[in-house]
């Protein structure tokens, strides 16, 4: 009989040592980092080839900002899921019990392996023989977590300690959380070698996970299940009571139970660990990224349009403009529309300090790119400037922009490929390449491309105010109340 695994991601982070490409609105786990795919996608991806286990749809625990971005994400790889929206952040224990209830809500009882959307795993056979045996153990009522075998005295990572060897090979009794530690420690930890890297990974069957958050936390378990609606639908989003949720604590899984695991025997369910050696990184930040990447003879990383003269040990990454270093050396360069970000590697984790400095001067640069992703789509600021701003907008097939009209300001829409279908006031008629039209301002309108390819078009809007909240929604196809 073949196992059952239902993958439960959570999506909840923001990135923000990875800026400038990592935004509020667009966090890392949404940008591919490493190949093709976003780290989002690796994760959905990461199971497959288990043949002789069932992989169930997953439980995807996001920001109600990134909703669309991830449905759609998901469709591009062919995956479907149920995509859970907080209306806001209270850690990974609040977010798996969520997950947990609307696992079990059908009657069922179902493994969940809980995982991070934003790290990158390179050594999938080995990532999935773990998973082997941590269904094994979670089959039988224990509290599963993957630890990471350190490879360096890394300061930055929680420790777990493991102790007596199970029944399973390769898995064994947890002994110990430890905090993160400073060089000396993480030093005798490393020599020590039975201290792994808490990778926040887990695995359980969904009871045990509800009865030890109910020992250990029955506030949150409370404020979850006051909060979760099993028939509150929208669309492909399932959405929980914003008040209720606001009333739960918030907590880490380690921090809520698995710590206690060892200290409680008699109240809680066994705990295991399995470590793992899976070429496992949570891109932290950029020094991290350019540690998982391959690098040139040079130990250069370099992505788009970026020439290289005698440098060594340096991550390049261009999105728009060419960009050339001279006798650099263990540096890091991002290019983006809007900003770029000169570093040291050692350094990099100070880029925290540099959005926080953003965020108190009100900067847009940390909340969002130029390009926007919409439901429908997604448009580019390419030019502003005093009553005027062009933008370039893509329509996806069959998408529809909501029917609305605009206070402060008039746009001229010129369709530069496909064929946009236009509703203006009391008219509805079509546009074609090469083709524009005027909407004057106070007028309803909507754009939707009836066609098979891509519309894109030029928008310019003038006006005495060109902000994206200045829009009077009549009727939206995607329940959207904001832009």
């Amino acid at each position: 009989m073949k196992h059952s695994l239902t993958p439960v991601i959570l999506s909840g982070g923001s990135g923000t040592r990875l800026w400038p490409l990592s935004r509020q609105q667009y966090p890392k786990q949404l940008l591919p980092l490493v190949d093709q795919h976003s780290l989002l996608q690796e994760t959905v991806r990461r199971l497959d080839g288990l043949d002789d286990i069932v992989i169930q749809p997953p439980i995807i625990v996001c920001n109600e900002e990134y909703r669309f971005v991830i449905a759609e994400q998901l469709r591009l790889i062919g995956k479907t899921g149920k995509i859970i929206l907080e209306p806001f952040g209270r850690n990974t224990a609040p977010a798996l019990t969520i997950a947990a209830l609307a696992a079990i809500q059908e009657g069922n009882d179902p493994i969940l392996l809980v995982m991070p959307s934003d790290h990158v795993i390179t050594d999938i056979a080995a990532f999935q023989t773990a998973v082997h045996k941590g269904i094994l153990l979670a089959e039988s009522g224990m509290l599963v977590t993957f630890g990471i075998t350190p490879d360096t005295p890394e300061t930055g990572y929680g420790y777990i300690q493991y102790g007596t060897a199970l029944h399973e090979p390769g898995t064994f009794q947890i002994s110990r959380f430890v905090e993160k530690p400073d060089l000396v420690t993480a030093q005798n930890y490393l020599q020590e070698g039975s201290y792994l890297w808490n990778s926040g990974m887990f695995m359980m069957r969904t009871s045990v996970w509800l009865a030890a958050i109910d020992t250990c936390r029955q506030n949150i378990l409370d404020a979850c299940r006051a909060a979760w609606q099993p028939e509150s639908v929208d669309g492909d989003f399932h959405r929980i009571d914003k008040t209720a949720f606001a009333a739960c604590p918030g907590d880490s899984i380690d921090y809520a139970v698995m710590e206690s695991l060892s200290t409680h025997p008699d109240t809680l369910p066994p705990g295991a660990i399995i470590p793992l050696s899976a070429g496992w990184s949570d891109i932290g930040a950029w020094d991290a990224l350019w540690h998982t990447l391959p690098k040139d003879e040079s130990g250069n990383v370099v992505r788009g349009d970026v020439l290289l003269q005698e440098c060594y040990n340096t991550l390049a990454f261009s999105e728009h403009r060419l960009v050339a270093c001279i006798g650099v050396n263990n540096v890091v360069i991002v290019e983006t529309s809007d900003a770029i970000l000169v570093a040291h590697q050692d350094k990099t984790q100070e880029v925290k300090h540099i959005v926080d400095t953003l965020r108190q001067k009100n900067r847009p640069e940390t909340r969002s790119h130029r390009k926007i992703y919409r439901p429908w789509g997604w448009y580019d600021s390419i030019d502003t400037g005093e009553r005027f701003q062009v933008k370039r907008i893509v329509v996806n097939p069959g998408a529809a922009l909501s029917l609305q009209m605009h206070h402060h300001r008039a746009e001229h829409w010129i369709v530069v490929r496909g064929t946009a279908q236009v509703t203006r006031a009391d008219k509805t008629f079509l546009v074609s390449e090469n083709e524009s039209t005027f909407i004057p301002l106070g007028t309803p309108h909507r754009l939707e491309n009836p066609g098979r390819v891509p519309l894109e078009m030029i928008e310019v809007q003038s006006g005495s105010y060109l902000g994206e909240d200045d829009i009077v929604r009549f009727e939206d196809k995607y329940g959207r109340k904001e832009s």
